[in-house]
């Protein structure tokens, strides 16, 4: 899987207004906590940690992509390129936005939850989205193209067994008439409510379904650290 394939054709995708929709999402649940110091949990760009820092809360974000970590430390932003159980210090919040969650299988999200925990202050929360049966099934599943002058990606995901297999090919122009070829499959997991339940050092306080492409496609977590 790479990641920094998928950072390379982000732009093609047309999830500009779904990531704005859910960054005030995120806001507006975490400014019932106050938080002062946010772990932003595969940050991408930090387009969310640019908003949380226009409000004074002080920000540090990883991403596995050197792409998008790169990216973001451009901007003067916190960032480096590593995996939530090799961060350092702790955070009154953490959050994972965009499916970080899915990206991961059971026995992987059992690791990253146990060191989410082992990072928050007491009482601290962790705000995250996941996809539902329906987000992967209905939404997710399917095919499409986009290009601009110069690039042109085709996506072509399939659903099932619980596993979202996701091809990416990507043509990038080099010259006039000679493009790159690059491929690449991702793997997102369907992981059901019940798994959230009974987390080591972590308590499901709120739960909510979200309509970002289609009706409750997607569902918002808030545990809180006991």
């Amino acid at each position: 899987m790479s990641l920094d394939l998928y950072a390379r054709a982000e732009h093609l995708l047309g999830i500009e207004e779904a990531t704005e929709r859910l960054h005030e999402l995120y806001l507006n649940t975490l400014g019932n906590y106050a938080p002062r110091r946010v772990l932003d949990i595969g940050c991408g760009r930090g387009g969310l940690m640019e908003k949380l820092e226009a409000r004074g809360i002080e920000t540090a974000g990883i991403d596995q992509s050197a792409v998008m970590a790169d990216a973001a430390a451009a901007k003067g932003l916190n960032v480096s390129q590593k995996g939530v159980c090799e961060v350092t210090g702790r955070f009154d919040a953490a959050v994972a936005v965009f499916d970080v969650l899915n990206f991961l299988d059971h026995e992987a999200l059992s690791v990253f939850l146990r060191c989410v925990a082992g990072h928050l202050e007491s009482g601290g929360v962790f705000v995250a989205d996941i996809n539902t049966l329906h987000g992967f099934s209905e939404v997710a599943e399917g095919s499409m193209s986009a290009e601009d002058n110069d690039h042109f990606l085709n996506v072509e995901a399939h659903f099932e067994s619980g596993e979202l297999h996701t091809h990416f090919t990507l043509f990038t122009r080099e010259r006039p008439e000679c493009y790159r070829k690059e491929q690449s499959t991702i793997v997102q997991w369907f992981h059901p409510l019940d798994r959230f339940r009974n987390v080591p050092g972590l308590k499901l306080m709120q739960y909510r379904n979200l309509s970002l492409y289609d009706t409750n496609d997607k569902m918002l977590l808030v545990f809180k650290k006991i």
